[in-house]
């Protein structure tokens, strides 16, 4: 029998048990063996868990409501680039790729623009810059604010709007900048057509009515005057603007706009103009609005200059090439362009009044205190005198004694004199040494009344200094400006009169020894 057969079949051995015995070497040799895996067999797949944490394989209902800081944070700096990226680029706005859709413009929409005034003497033009208007009821444009010194040009302020500007397209197919114009109302608007020729009689009847409105305006107590045969009124000539001066506006303008026109002479004509400080504050008409003329000025012009021959008008106007209209913007007057100063001039003048009552007591003290000892003075002397008249002729020492006491002491005097006022760098004179003794009791003197002269002497200063620049804004308007209604009392208007006359004084005596070298 094979070994192979042997290996395949089972055989029953006589003897064997299952309990109890041990299967031979033999039994163990003939069990047929269990089947193995085969081999290049498919074997089944092993299940995996797909369940995670991340939020995106959940479902909604699984998710919570709550938000994390991470998620605020990045919202927010999405929120600020955007908003950055708005600021730099104005014209690129979230939606400008949509095209307009016709909505009601919101009843804050800035169409004109502003120049204001601020404390630090600067000029805040706002406008609201719009290229491109394709939509009539358009919403509300955010304005832009610029900065600028009223000593710069027109230039730099056009270089600040053109940079806040986007690009046009000109006929040739190229991008470039769109150019900036500044406008400010004609003087001569009225006058710049030609008059037709009129006959004689018509000019002979206008100048008779004239005579009579002249003759009207004069006052009553007008002298009468024969002239080329004719009876004429002769005096002041009565203001019509006076019934509608107050005492709390006071007088404005020093040229009515009849003077005005009349100084500025015809059309080829030279004449002198005129300016006005009422700006936005004149009187408007709204007929004339749509007939106004404006005139271009140059980019080198000052700022203040443009604005100041502005004023005349209610506003000024900006055309940007490639605008559907140009910007208009209301002029300051000469209330709005002094307004901080005069008001740091109010707050200086208050404080100077605080003041001035102090000192006033004090200098009335020191010069009283000076006059004493100027007296005392005066009445040394005459005592010296008489006790030289006595010694030397009424007792037995005699002139040949109080001769040469009364030179000595003379000369004793003018040589200490003089040296003192070497030590005190004073000139040789009745006033310096009154000043010196004042000016010593006035130390002792505010001391104990607490003044403090530094503080004094920088109140003056300023409030000169800022009735100066008033006083130079009021000759650029051409206007009148009421100094007791900004410099709150008596007291400071004498006060800040003193300084000046002071330095007038100092300046008038270096000039006279200049003049004397």
């Amino acid at each position: 029998m094979s070994a192979s057969f042997l290996i395949g079949t089972r055989i029953a051995v006589p003897g064997a048990t299952r309990t109890g015995t041990r299967p031979s070497f033999r039994q163990t040799c003939l069990f047929t063996p269990q089947p193995g895996p085969r081999l290049f067999s498919t074997t089944p797949r092993r299940k995996i868990d797909t369940t995670s944490d991340a939020t995106h394989s959940k479902p909604a209902a699984d998710l919570h409501q709550d938000i994390s800081k991470e998620e605020i944070s990045h919202y927010d700096k999405r929120v600020a680039e955007d908003t950055s990226k708005q600021i730099r680029t104005p014209w690129m706005r979230e939606g400008s790729d949509r095209p307009p859709v016709a909505t009601q413009r919101s009843a804050g929409a800035m169409t004109k623009g502003k120049l204001l005034t601020t404390p630090s003497r600067m000029l805040k033009l706002i406008v609201p810059l719009t290229t491109r208007d394709h939509n009539q009821d358009r919403k509300d444009v955010q304005p832009l604010a610029l900065l600028v010194h009223p000593q710069q040009p027109l230039s730099y302020l056009e270089r600040l709007i053109q940079s806040e500007l986007p690009t046009i397209i000109d006929k040739n197919g190229k991008e470039r900048i769109p150019n900036v114009y500044f406008r400010a109302q004609d003087s001569q608007q009225d006058s710049i057509e030609a008059d037709p020729k009129k006959d004689p009689k018509d000019e002979e009847t206008e100048k008779n009515a004239e005579h009579d409105k002249d003759s009207k305006d004069l006052s009553h107590d007008a002298d009468t005057t024969m002239i080329e045969g004719k009876s004429a009124k002769t005096g002041k000539l009565k203001n019509p603007d006076d019934s509608k001066v107050t005492p709390e506006t006071g007088k404005l303008n020093r040229t009515s706009d009849s003077d005005a026109s009349t100084l500025r002479g015809g059309p080829g004509e030279g004449g002198v103009e005129t300016y006005s400080g009422l700006g936005h504050e004149a009187d408007s008409d709204e007929a004339a609005n749509d007939r106004k003329r404006f005139v271009r000025w140059s980019s080198s012009t000052e700022i203040g200059d443009f604005i100041r021959d502005a004023a005349r008008g209610q506003e000024l106007s900006i055309e940007i090439e490639g605008a559907p209209r140009d910007i208009r913007v209301g002029v300051p007057s000469f209330n709005d362009r002094t307004y901080y100063l005069r008001m740091r001039l109010r707050k200086k003048g208050e404080e100077i009044a605080s003041l001035a009552d102090i000192k006033k007591e004090c200098d009335e003290i020191a010069h009283r205190a000076a006059k004493r000892v100027a007296m005392a003075g005066g009445l040394g002397l005459v005592v010296w005198w008489g006790l030289v008249y006595e010694l030397t002729f009424r007792t037995d020492l005699g002139w040949d004694v109080m001769e040469p006491v009364t030179y000595l002491v003379g000369l004793s005097t003018l040589i200490g004199g003089y040296g003192w006022f070497l030590i005190h760098n004073r000139q040789v004179s009745y006033r310096s040494a009154m000043n010196l003794t004042i000016s010593r009791r006035q130390s002792k003197l505010y001391d104990a009344k607490g003044f403090d002269v530094r503080k004094w002497e920088d109140l003056i200063e300023e409030g000169n200094t800022l009735r100066k620049e008033i006083k130079a804004v009021a000759a650029e308007y051409d206007v009148e400006w009421d100094e007791r209604a900004d410099e709150t009392s008596e007291k400071v208007i004498e006060a800040l009169r003193e300084e000046r006359e002071k330095k007038k004084d100092g300046k008038g005596g270096k000039k006279d020894e200049e003049d004397d070298d």
